[in-house]
């Protein structure tokens, strides 16, 4: 993030320390996140602050499941905040369906999992171990990223679960997965070009996308559907906004997503 963040806006990245960012809830589970993924960036920027005594604030969130169209796919969501209290600012960008490698698998001690290890990045990229059913002991072995420590995990994780089968998950935390990295790094240069691109009506920085207007009329029928139609952007200060079509040039959905010609 330091480099975009220099080169764009001449800033230097200063580390936020004596906060622990898991009171806002971590990838694993152990703490529930009581917010969602913006309001949680924006939190997460504002501790930052008060930890470093700073008037700009810079945070990062990540957010993780099945598509919403293709249960069967995973969807990832970047977010991204940076904060100004001297001018009263917040603004946030997010990177949304980017490249991922959640995913999970079950497996007993001895279960071959080579082509899953391979398919989502081990060992550069960390394994999570618990339980598959967690019984009366508790187990959770984050960051795994040796053979020889995933075998004793998965091991352990079963001999901890009422079906003797432990789960084995990516590692979503952003320092032990270079592909969560590599998209924060590309939603660190989007942020740092919206900060630097000022209101039109009233050159505060930040203008950008605050909405997504789906609708895109279908190339049969004419009737609206789910995809996306054009993308509203507006300013964090003033109530300035302006529609623009969509980045692809795309005039009509193909039929297959409309609900008449395609129920």
């Amino acid at each position: 993030m330091a480099r975009p963040l220099r080169r764009a806006l001449g800033v230097e990245l200063v580390l936020a320390a004596g906060f622990d960012t898991d009171s806002l809830g971590t990838f694993c589970g152990e703490r529930p996140r009581p917010a969602d993924a913006a309001t949680t960036c924006r939190l997460k920027a504002e501790a930052g602050m008060a930890a470093t005594g700073l008037d700009l604030g810079l945070a990062s969130e990540g957010s993780f499941g099945p598509h919403p169209a293709l249960p069967f796919l995973p969807l990832a969501t970047e977010w991204m905040t940076w904060v100004d209290r001297r001018h009263d600012l917040v603004i946030t960008e997010r990177l949304s369906g980017c490249r991922t490698n959640f995913d999970h698998c079950t497996a007993a001690p001895g279960t071959p999992l080579e082509a899953w290890l391979t398919r989502i990045g081990f060992p550069r990229h960390a394994v999570i171990v618990r339980p598959h059913q967690p019984g009366a002991e508790p187990f959770l072995r984050k960051g795994v990223c040796g053979a020889a420590e995933l075998t004793q995990a998965i091991h352990q994780a079963s001999t901890a679960s009422a079906d003797g089968l432990a789960l084995v998950e990516t590692d979503m935390r952003a320092h032990c997965n270079p592909i969560r990295m590599a998209a924060i790094r590309a939603l660190t240069f989007r942020l740092a070009r919206r900060i630097a691109t000022p209101c039109p009506a009233c050159g505060a920085p930040g203008w950008g996308p605050v909405e997504f207007l789906p609708g895109l009329p279908c190339g049969w029928c004419g009737s609206p559907t789910s995809l996306l139609r054009a993308e509203r952007f507006g300013c964090v200060r003033c109530e300035a906004s302006e529609e623009h079509p969509r980045r692809d040039g795309l005039l009509q959905a193909d039929p297959q997503h409309c609900p008449y010609c395609n129920p």
